[in-house]
């Protein structure tokens, strides 16, 4: 039953990095098609971390994040950079991060750390992150493996920093699972568990508005 469950997980791990590998670098191939949705997604973002912020009132400083699942660094370029110092990406496909300095730009110089990793192997540096955003990423992680990435998360954070999920939730009381790209998608009330089961606490939820009609509902959460 072990080995079964080990081919189970490579599986799942595997056919996810066969899917991303084979997805072009670009910002439909990021948004699975939704390009349209991203300015929406970026301001309702910004709106959302601001206030915790020390710029926006907060106790959280702005000098160093991380992009996890980062692509070729959509939120990297257009959240992360205005608003940090450094940044720092994690993504599983090599491709994405060599098409990243043609889109960010000039301000790659200000992205210290391009990592080819895949999250439920990735350790971050002790203590080295104010924010460490994951978006539309975490349900490439199953249940247990995404418990301990929060874990390995809250050691990298700064004494005032924060971890950032954005996600989409099923208002089913089960899990869907896409085969194409072997990820979950997770009932809100889960993650939640999931969140408390790691020892992090929530700071703040809030829905995003303005997407269409007829896509998962998406939650933003800040975690410490």
């Amino acid at each position: 039953m072990a080995d079964e469950e080990q081919n189970s997980t490579c599986d799942f791990y595997g056919d996810a990095k066969k899917y991303w590998d084979s997805i072009p670098a670009n910002l439909d191939g990021m948004l699975g098609g939704f390009a349209q949705i991203s300015p929406t997604d970026i301001d309702g973002s910004k709106a959302f971390i601001r206030p915790l912020l020390t710029v926006g009132g907060g106790k959280t400083k702005n000098i160093h994040a991380l992009d996890c699942g980062a692509g070729i660094g959509r939120i990297t370029k257009r959240l992360l950079l205005p608003t940090f110092k450094y940044v720092d990406m994690v993504e599983l496909s090599q491709h994405f991060l060599d098409a990243a300095g043609q889109f960010i730009g000039s301000d790659i110089s200000r992205v210290e750390r391009r990592i080819c990793c895949g999250l439920q192997d990735f350790n971050p540096e002790r203590g080295r992150y104010d924010v460490i955003w994951c978006q539309w990423v975490l349900g490439h992680l199953r249940d247990d493996d995404l418990v301990d990435f929060f874990r390995r998360c809250k050691t990298g954070l700064t004494p005032e920093g924060i971890i950032v999920i954005k996600e989409n939730f099923t208002s089913a009381d089960s899990k869907d699972f896409d085969s194409d790209d072997s990820s979950y998608t997770r009932p809100r009330e889960l993650l939640i568990e999931l969140i408390n089961k790691s020892g992090l606490k929530i700071l703040k939820q809030q829905k995003q508005k303005g997407f269409p009609k007829g896509l998962y509902d998406v939650y933003m959460f800040a975690v410490q």
